[in-house]
């Protein structure tokens, strides 16, 4: 009987298995996304753990440690190896963030969290997306999971604090990238001074549509509206993104540079950036202002 309860078992799971098989886009047009990039500190116990393009954060605390976003499925080995070259321990990741969910952000949240058992927070308007692997989103979900489904075992809302270690970290509700596109807001110190740093979704319109025509997402032109408006209001110090290209990492760093925070200083970067998706939304309104 035990055996005839362990093959049932076995072919539950393989079923399910099959039911979730993952179809992750071509990233053929962007090598940079999986391009290795060596892991560094930014500033205090906050590190770059991610790939030359796609942005993954580690913020480590005495109490365990935060992971924001994972990059597409085949970079978890190269986040787990970028996290121990720093001297930290992989498995004493508690906290699991992601900024979009989308699949060149949440591509390893699966198995990351398998290994390490650590707890996924997701913003409410990303939970469904995240819970049946991208199957759902407005812009990129056809049916097919496009990263491995993962249960979200808290849902925050705009505002809601995560603490851990003495950390605080501020999740923003930025909706329009995608329903639940958040970003974070924490204070960070090093032995000279205590820095505001924001982990920034920037609000890039990803739809080849008009926004009235996103039937599955009706409040998109208003809520893209909503997130560049709180979004120009920001205060900060230091300011990151869930892509490197967007707050230039490339210029602003390069691999074996000293410790040097100064560099993400750069509030006219970060204008000049959402100054020009103003502009990409601006234009789109436009579009269905003049179809009607």
């Amino acid at each position: 009987m035990k055996n005839i309860l362990l093959l049932a078992a076995f072919l539950c799971f393989n079923t399910l298995a099959i039911a979730q098989k993952v179809v992750e886009p071509s990233t053929q047009a962007h090598p940079e996304w999986s391009k290795p990039y060596p892991p560094f500190q930014i500033v205090g116990n906050l590190y770059y753990v991610g790939t030359y393009d796609l942005a993954c954060y580690l913020i480590t605390t005495p109490k365990g440690h935060i992971l924001i976003n994972t990059g597409l499925a085949a970079s978890a080995p190269a986040i787990k190896t970028s996290i121990q070259k720093l001297g930290f321990k992989f498995s004493d990741i508690k906290i699991l963030l992601t900024t979009q969910a989308h699949f060149d952000h949440m591509g390893g949240m699966a198995a990351i969290k398998k290994l390490t058992h650590a707890k996924l927070m997701v913003d409410a308007g990303d939970v469904g997306v995240v819970e049946d692997g991208g199957k759902s989103d407005y812009a990129m979900g056809a049916g097919d999971c496009v990263f491995e489904p993962v249960k979200v075992d808290r849902i925050l809302k705009n505002n809601d604090v995560i603490k851990l270690g003495g950390m605080q970290i501020i999740m923003l509700h930025h909706p329009g990238h995608t329903k639940g596109s958040c970003s974070f807001l924490f204070d960070m110190a090093d032995n000279t001074r205590s820095y505001k740093v924001l982990i920034a979704n920037l609000p890039t319109i990803i739809t080849d549509k008009k926004f009235s025509e996103v039937s599955v997402y009706p409040t998109i032109a208003q809520d893209y509206a909503y997130t560049l408006k709180a979004m120009k209001g920001l205060k900060f110090d230091i300011w990151l993104a869930s892509h490197a290209s967007q707050f230039g990492l490339a210029r602003k760093h390069h691999p074996g540079d000293k410790y040097n925070p100064a560099a993400f200083i750069d509030r006219k970067g970060y204008d000049a950036q959402l100054n020009e998706m103003q502009k990409a939304y601006d234009l789109k309104v436009k579009q269905d202002k003049l179809s009607h």
